[in-house]
């Protein structure tokens, strides 16, 4: 399953947070980065833990969402 990603850069935080927006029930951001490289292997190994987790539990996966585009350019 392919799962969408939300990098946004946090003022406060002076580095990029990780959102799963398909996984409403764990907290979010669920990770972080100082690059977008870090953030997105951040970005997986959160949704291997999850995903095994889920399966762990007996839970079913949540179904992947269609979004429209998130770019935006400041």
């Amino acid at each position: 399953m392919k799962y969408t990603v939300v990098i946004q850069w946090s003022e406060e935080d002076r580095c990029l947070l990780v959102f799963l927006p398909e996984f409403e029930d764990v907290m979010q951001p669920v990770t972080h980065g100082d690059s977008y490289e870090e953030a997105i292997k951040n970005a997986q190994e959160v949704i291997e833990l999850l995903i095994e987790s889920y399966e762990e539990e007996g839970k079913p996966l949540p179904e992947t969402k269609k979004v429209g585009p998130l770019f935006q350019v400041a």
